[in-house]
């Protein structure tokens, strides 16, 4: 079982939604529900939803910050990357 408190994101690697999450569109972004380890998260904005359905058509997690994200939001945003990945959302391709 991963050690979910010392993952850690590698934005020079290239990552997707995990095939067991499903997301539900909602008017603040979308819910989130990760199938293996029952855990709901709310993603809560429509570009942080638009960047993480977006991550499989990128190389890395850096070329999709700089195509979606202006460059004043991307620690927030990579942060908020980073919190996914912890909960079991994301996955390293």
């Amino acid at each position: 079982m991963r050690d979910l408190a010392t993952a850690s994101l590698d934005v020079t690697r290239a990552w997707a939604l995990s095939p067991e999450v499903s997301l539900r569109d909602e008017a603040f972004g979308a819910l989130a529900y990760h199938h293996g380890n029952r855990r709901l998260v709310f993603l809560k904005s429509p570009a942080l939803v638009a960047l993480v359905r977006a991550l499989e058509n990128f190389a890395d997690v850096n070329d999709a910050l700089d195509a979606l994200v202006a460059p004043n939001e991307r620690a927030r945003y990579l942060e908020a990357l980073r919190s996914l990945e912890r909960s079991g959302l994301l996955r390293a391709r």
